[in-house]
């Protein structure tokens, strides 16, 4: 029987193995097949490697054993497991290739066998009390991807016998290596496109651009080990790449801007293509910005076919980044260029949204403005209270009291159609158009009329030829010292007059101010009386929906002014209010909301 080897630091320094008998050729065979079989049959790269020195005691007695393998970024051989070596010369130990027994027989691709190491000049020593040896390489479709190594104390401890073994064995283990290596890789793979997919949701999700290009660097991290990271974003206005965000182990530090096309980051971002350099001092484009950067990888960022810039990755690491890092960053740097160019769009949009708001709340307190607080200085007589209630940041109702003569006062209530900015900019200047008119009674009173001014400012709006828009408004001249009120209405709801007890809807209507050229328009006189009231609403009061869709309609407002008729002018447009807005229940406005009333108070 052959012993299994025993561990490192029980590893024996002079004494020989005991001899034990040879197997058969059959026997041979049959242990070759089924140490091949259980070799192929581990997946797991690790668990492979400390496998192998059991497998190979059933045939080979030895002291000592190496698994060493080619590293091809460093183009040297290290030992990727051992038994029966010092701690000092276990795993990670490393040789040229070329250098010691074993360095030789990856050269030369070639067993060598030695009967006793001291004689042999190449001989680099490992374990002490070493005198015979036996390596073989590990040979993969056609190259050599490492070698095993027995070490003996025993002089010519291992035979030609033994070398056919190992080398029959070793054929298996090389494919079982491979095997190994594919399955981790797929395996890195399968991890790296779960991760990325992670990575793409999260990304997407931050919109803030600060925080977006630390967390990239951050989950770069997850990937690839670099010594420096950059992001560098392209200014069309300079035409040069500007750092954002520049870390040197993991610290922030300073790097200035580089100009499209100069050196491996503007090469990158003007041609749009991903640069990989091993050696950046062997690269004619390199420009050096850091101290002992050796290998660099180049991203650019792409949002359809337009370079917005480029990630950086530097290591000081001769050929650090691989094709897998390659890989990776390009998934990774196709959603980053998207993160960034959505997260440059809302730092746009929010910053017009603040100066939007700025001017919306401007435009609001204008138009508050232009809105009557109270009456006329020296206006007796007579009780007036309005509310308006936009259904947006601003509206299109209006109205307005005036005081063209003495003892006379023109209410105006007017609705545009539409809501909004464009409403009420289209209503500040009908309200203009409106005022203006009325104050020219002073000179003409008699030529200035409710029908007249309704006429003329229709004339105008409607030379103005906004399509689309249109004014509604009833405008009545009360005349406190002949105690008459004379309206013209232009299609605004029905205005309420309650007197003696009794309301009801003075049933006037005409054609919205700007709707139709050469539009003539009616009136209608009553007697004030004491005690008289009038209100005046706008169709967002009318048409107030609940949520089955019901409209708020007359017969409800009807109610509502009769229960109040003897109210003080604000306290009835306040219940108008309070009701619609019960009536809705929650429901938002569809429309602007404006009541007025004025009672003739003596």
């Amino acid at each position: 029987m052959h012993s299994t080897p025993p561990d490192h630091r029980d590893a024996p320094t002079g004494a020989a193995e005991g001899a034990a008998a040879r197997p058969t050729d059959q026997q041979l065979l049959t242990t070759l097949f089924d140490l091949g079989r259980q070799v192929t049959a581990v997946l797991d790269l690790d668990e492979l490697l400390q496998r192998i020195p059991q497998l190979i005691s059933r045939l080979i007695e030895f002291s000592s054993f190496a698994v060493y393998l080619i590293d091809a970024r460093r183009h040297d051989v290290y030992i990727a497991y051992a038994v029966g070596y010092p701690e000092d010369r276990g795993r990670g130990t490393r040789l040229a290739v070329g250098q010691g027994l074993i360095g030789a027989a990856i050269a030369e691709e070639l067993p060598v066998r030695a009967g006793d190491v001291h004689t042999d000049p190449r001989y680099v020593e490992f374990v002490p009390g070493t005198r015979s040896e036996l390596v073989v390489p590990l040979r993969r479709k056609g190259k050599v991807i490492g070698a095993l190594n027995l070490l003996s104390p025993c002089v010519d401890r291992f035979t030609e016998l033994d070398e056919a073994i190992l080398r029959q064995f070793a054929a298996a283990v090389a494919v079982g290596i491979e095997n190994a290596r594919l399955f981790e890789q797929e395996r890195q793979y399968a991890d790296m496109m779960e991760t990325l997919a992670e990575v793409g949701r999260e990304v997407s999700s931050i919109l803030d651009l600060d925080a977006l290009l630390t967390r990239l660097a951050q989950l770069t991290k997850r990937f690839i080990d670099y010594r420096t990271f950059g992001i560098l974003l392209l200014n069309p206005a300079t035409n040069e790449l500007e750092m954002k965000l520049a870390l040197k182990y993991d610290e922030r530090t300073t790097v200035r801007s580089v100009k499209m096309g100069q050196g491996l980051v503007g090469y990158a971002a003007e041609r749009k293509e991903i640069v990989l350099v091993p050696d950046v001092h062997a690269d004619p484009r390199y420009v050096n910005a850091m101290d002992d950067v050796r290998s660099e990888l180049v991203v650019p960022l792409l949002v359809q076919d337009r370079c917005i810039g480029v990630i950086d990755l530097e290591s000081p690491e001769l050929d650090a980044f691989t094709k897998s890092h390659v890989e990776a960053m390009t998934l990774l740097g196709s959603q980053a260029a998207v993160a960034i160019e959505n997260a440059r769009l809302y730092e746009t949009i929010r910053a017009n949204e603040e100066r939007l708001e700025g001017e919306v709340r401007f435009a609001q307190r204008v138009q508050a403005a232009l809105l009557p607080a109270d009456l006329p200085k020296r206006m007796k007589g007579v009780d007036v209270a309005a509310r308006f209630a936009p259904a947006r940041e601003l509206g299109g109702d209006l109205y307005d009291y005036l005081s063209p003569e003495s003892n006379t006062l023109v209410v105006a209530v007017g609705d545009v159609s539409g809501k909004g900015v464009p409403a009420a900019l289209y209503g500040a200047f009908a309200g203009e158009l409106i005022r203006s008119r009325t104050f020219r009674r002073r000179f003409a009173p008699h030529s200035f009329g409710p029908a007249v001014v309704l006429s003329s400012t229709n004339t105008i709006l409607n030379e103005r030829q906004l399509e689309g828009y249109y004014c509604t408004l009833c405008y009545a001249v009360f005349d406190l010292k002949h105690r008459t009120v004379v309206l013209a209405n232009s299609g605004l709801p029905y205005p309420i007059r309650c007197e003696g007890g009794a309301c009801a809807p003075v049933e006037i209507g005409g054609v919205p101010l700007g709707a139709f050229a050469a539009s003539s328009y009616d009136e209608v006189t009553f007697d004030l009386h004491r005690g008289d009231l009038f209100v005046f609403c706008t169709d967002g009061v009318f048409e107030a929906m609940n949520a089955a869709g019901e409209e708020f309609g007359n017969a409800r407002l009807l109610e509502i002014v009769r229960g109040a008729c003897e109210l003080p002018a604000r306290a009835i447009v306040d219940r108008i209010f309070a009701a619609v807005e019960a009536f809705r229940a929650g429901e938002p406005p569809n429309d602007d909301m404006t009541a007025v009333a004025v009672r003739i108070s003596s």
